[in-house]
């Protein structure tokens, strides 16, 4: 029994292949009117319609057998967690009003510090812009760094020319912005980066 039923769910399986993707060569299309024939064909685009209706018919019938879903569902799939944000530990998220104090904090000493920095060096096109929650650090040729505060979240956001996007959640332990999936400090990642695209160093601590 099961032997029957596997092959005819393989019969099945080719027959709708092939009418979902055959198109016979006499066949001038129209919903209205028989086909135009060519030679000695005789065929009618509704008696091939129908043909085709019944087998689609009797293939997604077999294509419900509850063996057919089962090997559909239980397929492993393979997904690649290195990609896309980290999902949010809403267990760990601090109190809203402790998030935006943090936050806040942060964002303002980050402000001074590049402010100092730009005093410092001698870069063409450097300036810094803050607004709407926003710090803008604009590097000239070499890129821009955006950071912004995600309430919703309570997550610090950077989109780095380097290491591109990144949501940084603030850990109790270490008592700092850190990105989940990789384990980066915000401070040391912009230290780094920075540092490497100007070519002196910054202390952001």
């Amino acid at each position: 029994m099961a032997s029957s039923f596997t092959s005819k769910r393989l019969l099945l399986r080719s027959l709708y292949r092939a009418t979902i993707h055959y198109q016979p060569p006499y066949l001038l299309h129209s919903s209205t009117r028989p086909l135009a024939l060519i030679g000695s064909q005789s065929r009618s685009y509704r008696t091939i319609s129908t043909t085709a209706a019944l087998v689609n018919s009797e293939v997604l019938k077999a294509l419900r057998h509850p063996s057919i879903v089962r090997s559909f569902c239980t397929r492993n799939l393979s997904i690649d967690e290195d990609h896309g944000p980290a999902p949010i530990d809403y267990g760990s998220m601090v109190q809203e009003d402790e998030f935006h104090k943090l936050a806040d904090e942060t964002i303002q000493n980050l402000l001074e510090k590049f402010e100092e920095y730009g005093d410092d060096i001698q870069l063409d096109g450097f300036d810094i812009d803050y607004g709407n929650q926003v710090l803008t650090l604009k590097l000239g040729d070499l890129g821009t760094y955006v950071i912004n505060k995600q309430a919703p979240n309570r997550q610090i956001w950077l989109s780095s020319p380097v290491s591109g996007p990144s949501r940084f959640d603030w850990d109790q332990t270490s008592k700092a912005w850190i990105y989940r999936r990789s384990k980066a400090n915000l401070l040391h990642l912009l230290e780094e980066e920075v540092a490497k695209l100007c070519g002196e160093p910054i202390n952001l601590s």
